[in-house]
Parts: structure tokens; sequence; C-alpha cells
């Protein structure tokens, strides 16, 4: 039986590094955008203080609040970081939504593309 690939995917790129670079780009626009609407900081910053409340994830959304009530270069450094610490914090990032679906969905498309080689 053939295997069946989301479209655009290619099986030579290797997933979790594709979705890596996808959250990388994706933290990018959101630094960039933070100067413009400093209310997606304030939002990130509810969001992670529901999950406190809820007691859930609370590891990560204790760093979160951390970086987000600290100074803005220090988050806006850690946003972009190519560190494994980076890199966790990304997995459970209080950004979701914060960027509009067609600018999510360029973002997906070139961070594809350039794994691809196009």
């Amino acid at each position: 039986m053939a295997q069946v690939f989301p479209e655009g995917y290619t099986p030579a790129v290797d997933p979790h590094r594709l979705a890596q670079e996808r959250s990388l780009a994706y933290h990018r626009a959101v630094a960039i955008r933070m100067d413009r609407d400093p209310a997606i900081v304030e939002r990130a910053i509810a969001k992670v203080r529901a999950v406190l409340a809820e007691g859930r994830e609370v590891h990560y959304a204790r760093l979160w609040e951390a970086l987000l009530t600290g100074p803005v270069e220090r988050l806006r450094e850690v946003l972009i970081a190519e560190t494994e610490e980076a890199r966790a914090l990304r997995q459970s990032t209080p950004f979701a939504g914060a960027i509009e679906p067609r600018e999510r969905w360029r973002i997906w498309k070139e961070t594809r593309e350039r794994a691809a080689g196009r």
C-alpha cells in the first residue's frame, strides 16, 4: 500500500527539524511584531498566568512568566535563539495565535521550501 504524504511534504525533509525551523521563524516574526504591538506580550502573560492558575505545564509556564515580565531584550533574545533551552520553551509557547493565519501559512510555506532546498 502506497504511503500518502500531505501536500508539500518531502520525505527527505526531517519533520522534527522542519517543525523546529518553522517554530523559530514564527517566533522571529513575533519578536519583530513586539515593537509594533506591545499587546502581544500582554496577551502572552495572560495565557501563562492562566496555565499557572490551572496548574498545567508549571515548569515552562514559570520560565515564560519570568521572560515575559523581565527585560524585553532578553525575551527577544530567547525567542530567536537556537539553543536547546529556547527550542524547549518554543514548544510550549504562549504566543500561539499572535500571528495572523495568512502570515503563519506564509512562514510555514517558506520554511518548508528552504528545508526542501527549493
